[in-house]
């Protein structure tokens, strides 16, 4: 009786092992209580999207436009979420990455276009972040700049390099919630919400600023990094075991774990252009140009704890967002050149894809000390990834309608159409707009 109690003991383990097998222990159930520690790296993706180029962007737009561009978060919400899935469920059901999919069904001249985009874009998005990180700690603490560029640097490529995958995505999950720092500045500043509610219909002004402030906040919330590394992380979690079979209740969970990190960034995104359009906008500041000077605009105005709040916000955004943006030119060039690859593995086992790791972060640090200007930086890299965006995107819908598994459903597929000919329409306009005058 006793081994017939331990044998249906044991079957019972093994059929709660066989089930942890098939789903993702850190989504596996989409209710209950300590859903955080059970959220994927959708969510880390999305908190990501909130990095302070992305900071200084909407800064900036809420400066200059108040609340009349505020409308683009609700459109900003589906596509980003469409573009998201697609790029997870590329990696999720395939096992390959991204550019690995990308050299699989198109030629090299295709492939080598579509990194060069990733990596070009980064590198130059790593050194607009680190120096932003910079000025907005000297704004809590006034440590010399160049001694903060070079240890956000050297420890961030610390952590990515020598923690282990397990512990790194903890710490990255954990990161994310500095981004919600930005929705408690709305209950800091004085909002007029009856504004707020008309700057939610959509409008536009047909002007080159207004045009690039377009490019811009897409470039910034749909991202080219953002699909590389989501599609990376998914196999990443393939290789860590905590995937079995990918079936409809694994979609599913993955999709729930996408929009929830894609909602958590638009509304940051939401909530730093309306506390920027409310303040800085609504007192004549609208030359702020970077993250760090929206945070010591805001102090006259709203107080040294609204100021300080911000650039917190901003260190913490992008002690997440450099990894991502590092991790994505590494993974996009291992899987171009068929290195071995992953953060999961070991320095010794993956010495290219950390050297592509380590190269990104080397050369944005450079980007520092060369005389590019940091004022316009946050901005030029938020607009090159909108120009970089619109190619890649048409490739991840070719490659979803390329085999069975990879399909995406059909509301997916017509969004990530309405993202590209959106994204599309804006840069061709704002690249001949530039050229013109």
């Amino acid at each position: 009786m006793q081994h017939e109690r331990v044998t249906s003991r044991s079957e019972g383990s093994g059929r709660r092992r066989s089930r942890n097998r098939r789903h993702h222990p850190a989504r596996g159930r989409l209710r209950g209580f300590g859903y955080f520690r059970r959220l994927g790296p959708g969510f880390v993706t999305g908190a990501a999207d909130d990095d302070p180029a992305g900071i200084g962007t909407y800064s900036q737009v809420g400066a200059a436009f108040r609340f009349d561009l505020v409308w683009t978060a609700l459109v900003s919400l589906p596509l980003a979420s469409a573009v998201q899935e697609t790029a997870a469920r590329l990696g999720l059901t395939s096992g390959r990455g991204l550019m690995s999919l990308i050299k699989v069904h198109f030629a090299r001249p295709v492939l080598w276009f579509a990194a060069a985009l990733v990596v070009g874009a980064n590198v130059f998005n790593i050194g607009a972040d680190l120096g932003s990180m910079a000025e907005a700690f000297r704004l809590l603490i006034p440590v010399p700049f160049a001694v903060l560029v070079v240890g956000f640097a050297g420890a961030i490529l610390l952590l990515e390099v020598f923690v282990s995958y397990d512990r790194y995505s903890l710490i990255l999950r954990w990161l994310a919630l500095s981004i919600f720092a930005y929705v408690l500045e709305l209950f800091v500043v004085e909002v007029n919400w009856s504004q707020v509610a008309a700057g939610l219909i959509p409008s536009f002004q047909p002007t080159l600023a207004s045009v690039e402030a377009l490019v811009a906040i897409f470039g910034t919330t749909i991202s080219p990094y953002l699909f590389v590394w989501q599609a990376g992380e998914e196999v990443e979690e393939r290789k860590a075991g905590r995937i079995g079979r990918v079936g409809a209740a694994q979609i599913r969970a993955m999709r729930v774990d996408v929009v929830s990190g894609m909602s958590a960034g638009v509304l940051v995104m939401f909530a730093i252009m309306v506390s920027s359009g409310a303040t800085l906008g609504a007192h004549g500041s609208r030359d702020v140009q970077t993250a760090a000077e929206a945070a010591r605009a805001l102090e006259p105005i709203a107080g040294r704890f609204a100021s300080a709040l911000f650039a917190a916000g901003i260190v913490g955004t992008g002690l997440l967002a450099i990894p991502t943006l590092a991790g994505s030119a590494a993974y996009a060039l291992a899987e171009t050149f068929g290195w071995r690859e992953g953060l999961g593995r070991k320095l010794k086992e993956a010495p290219g894809f950390y050297g592509v790791l380590a190269a990104a972060i080397a050369i944005g640090l450079g980007l520092n000390f060369v005389g590019i200007d940091p004022i316009r930086a946050l901005y030029v890299s938020a607009i090159l990834n909108g120009l970089a965006a619109p190619p890649l995107i048409l490739l991840m819908l070719i490659l979803s309608r390329s085999r069975a598994e990879l399909r995406t459903g059909r509301l997916s597929d017509g969004l990530m159409l309405i993202a590209l000919l959106v994204m599309s329409a804006s840069a061709a306009v704002y690249l001949i707009g530039s050229l013109v005058g």
